[in-house]
């Protein structure tokens, strides 16, 4: 009797993860801008920074960079990384959620509704990009 043949997943190359990341980071940014604008013609003060584009692109690619370092730390470090992510991952996004709750006096809940909101899109289209680019086994 022979064995079946193994097969082996191929893992996307350097440039295809940095790729996936890079378009997590630009799709974010462009559903925060929607946000912000939104949030912007519904209330939030105009001078309410957390809602100008300088801020949440840069911390959209700070976000979305330093959880696919987790990301791919996790999936190498735990046998069971679908298992840590189920409740990581909302864990992670809930304690994103901390500061924005400091902001009220400034950005009245409208804003930080809108940051909550783009907290949320950040982390969907970030762990969708990273499944896709950091598959887990």
């Amino acid at each position: 009797m022979s064995t079946p043949p193994k097969t082996t997943t191929t893992r996307p190359g350097p440039l295809v993860v940095v790729g996936g990341v890079l378009a997590a980071v630009v799709l974010s940014s462009l559903l925060n801008a929607v946000i912000a604008v939104l949030a912007h013609a519904v209330g939030a003060p105009d001078d309410f920074e957390p809602l100008d584009p300088g801020s949440y692109i840069f911390l959209t690619a700070v976000g979305v960079t330093v959880g696919a370092i987790g990301w791919a730390i996790v999936r190498k470090a735990s046998g069971n990384s679908a298992g840590v992510f189920r409740w990581l991952v909302p864990v992670v996004v809930m304690v994103s959620f901390v500061p924005d709750f400091l902001l009220f006096d400034a950005g009245g809940v409208t804003g930080v509704v809108a940051l909550l909101l783009m907290h949320v899109t950040v982390a969907v289209i970030a762990v969708t990009a990273y499944r896709k680019v950091l598959p887990l086994d």
